[in-house]
């Protein structure tokens, strides 16, 4: 099992193309932990506003009647992809894992493989 660090750090070092990785509890939109970024890319910033992209997904299924849990969104931009992968199990709830990528060097099916063996690993 892995803490929050170890697992950061294995995004970043193991999954091609990634700008940046966050940990975020979207109850609060706080970043639990991040990695990479820069001044392209503040993870603080890129967590509070993807905990908005998640509450209005969550919003959306519960008006909709889907009786179903997000595996994963996907936002898709010009130079990039940004990854978000609810976490599920036992003291992960509310949490989601955030991963900008290169969308030039990025392998987005290996990338989603990764990040989900990741988040098995993840003990928070």
């Amino acid at each position: 099992m892995a803490n929050t660090e170890t697992a950061l750090k294995d995004a970043m070092t193991s999954i091609e193309g990634v700008i940046g990785v966050a940990l975020v509890d979207y109850t609060s939109g706080m970043a639990l932990g991040t990695i990479g970024g820069g001044k392209d890319l503040d993870l603080n910033v890129a967590a509070a506003g993807n905990t908005d992209v998640v509450r209005a997904k969550v919003r959306t299924m519960e008006m909709l009647g889907l009786k179903d849990e997000i595996e994963d969104i996907l936002i898709t931009l010009g130079t990039q992809y940004h990854l978000i992968r609810l976490l599920s199990g036992r003291g992960k709830s509310g949490l989601f894992l955030y991963l900008a990528l290169d969308k030039n060097r990025a392998n987005l099916a290996m990338a989603r493989h990764q990040l989900r063996s990741i988040e098995a690993d993840l003990e928070v």
